[in-house]
């Protein structure tokens, strides 16, 4: 999952691919230009704890507890190679807790959150790009979007989608620019990103090899579909993985 505010930006994840198991995360002080992050292949993987309506993050000195109003989702089910893929993305939704930080004072989160549930066969070879963020259109409405390409994204029935003050409807198909910074879609809208700070990772298992770059930052310009973007704070996702 995924959290956005004016101040800070975090993630967390728990994977599983066969026997191996990965927990992660990364927060970014946007005010201090500061990015923390760790990554636990084997011990330590407790510091990351996602349940239902919870996330927490307590390792290195940092405790981030957050409540999440979770709601329906949008869900799609997809072929992939010879298998498929089950997934089901909730976006915009409210995140509030606190963050403490060794040596600190707690201080309050009020911000919103993406969460990525997904489950399913993918191909040996995988390449996905993947953008997620929550922001405001010029008249105030709240938006929300996970847009993808590369996997779960058929021309429709896939897990590309845009929320309008909680709503979600599939997004049409997108293409991201190799550099990251752009997003399009068919009808020629342009969704343009500003990196602010990167979490990049390779890893050689042998049996398994990854190797992606997440960096968060801003949006602006016109969300697939037309809808124009006041302002937008997310993250983009360049991920190619052998399982």
């Amino acid at each position: 999952m995924g959290v956005f505010g004016e101040e800070l930006m975090a993630c967390a994840a728990l994977v599983q691919v066969g026997p191996a198991r990965q927990a992660f995360w990364a927060l970014y002080e946007r005010g201090e230009d500061r990015l923390r992050e760790r990554t636990h292949m084997l011990l330590g993987r407790d510091a990351v704890e996602l349940e239902r309506g919870r996330m927490r993050i307590r390792d290195a000195g940092l405790e981030l507890d957050l409540a999440l109003e979770e709601d329906a989702g949008f869900q799609a089910r997809c072929a992939h190679g010879r298998g498929e893929v089950w997934t089901r993305k909730q976006a915009g939704i409210r995140a509030r807790g606190t963050l403490s930080l060794k040596g600190s004072t707690a201080q309050t989160v009020d911000a919103r959150a993406v969460i990525d549930d997904t489950a399913g066969y993918h191909a040996r070879h995988t390449e996905w790009w993947w953008a997620a963020g929550v922001g405001t259109s010029p008249d105030g409405a709240e938006l929300a979007w996970n847009l993808v390409s590369g996997v779960n994204d058929p021309a429709t029935g896939s897990e590309r989608a845009v929320w309008v003050d909680g709503a979600p409807s599939e997004a049409p198909p997108v293409n991201f620019s190799a550099d990251l910074r752009k997003i399009h879609d068919q009808q020629g809208h342009e969704l343009r990103f500003h990196a602010e700070a990167e979490r990049r990772r390779r890893e050689n298992l042998v049996l398994i090899r990854s190797d992606y770059r997440a960096p968060f930052g801003t949006f602006s310009g016109t969300l697939p579909g037309g809808i124009a973007l006041a302002h937008g704070l997310g993250v983009v996702e360049h991920h190619r993985a052998v399982w």
